[in-house]
């Protein structure tokens, strides 16, 4: 795979990653991960595996809408297997008819080329401001 292509498919794994988390379809998120991947939710442990990210995902309260707004994603090649990204966040949630909250973040990647394809090795969240 070529540079452009490499850098183009793991900016889509960012971009469905935020989709999926805002329409609640956790199993095709957890399916971006890698078999051991894991993700760093802010001020949580880390999560490790298809079963521990499904997991928590679905424990989220079931009246929990959130949008994700993706900026700046910048992906670096450093091999035919490897690239690492960093993509800044906006992240709007709310439980049910509450006010919204707005948070300012950052999502610090590391991609990985498996047989299925190029996924999350680990996924780190972290929020950079609150409003």
């Amino acid at each position: 795979m070529d540079t452009l292509t490499i850098e183009r498919t793991c900016e889509r794994l960012v971009l469905d990653f935020a989709y999926y988390s805002d329409h609640q379809e956790y199993e095709s998120l957890a399916n971006l991960f890698a078999t051991d991947g894991s993700m760093h939710r802010p001020n949580g442990d880390p999560l490790t595996g298809y079963d521990a990210i499904l997991q928590a995902y679905r424990s989220r309260p079931a009246g929990r809408v959130t949008r994700h707004v993706c900026s700046n994603i910048r992906i670096s090649v450093h091999s035919a297997d490897r690239a690492r990204g960093l993509t800044y966040a906006v992240v709007y949630s709310a439980n049910g008819n509450e006010k919204a909250e707005e948070r300012i973040g950052e999502f610090e990647d590391e991609f990985v080329r498996t047989p299925e394809g190029w996924r999350f090795a680990v996924r780190r969240a972290r929020f950079v401001m609150h409003m």
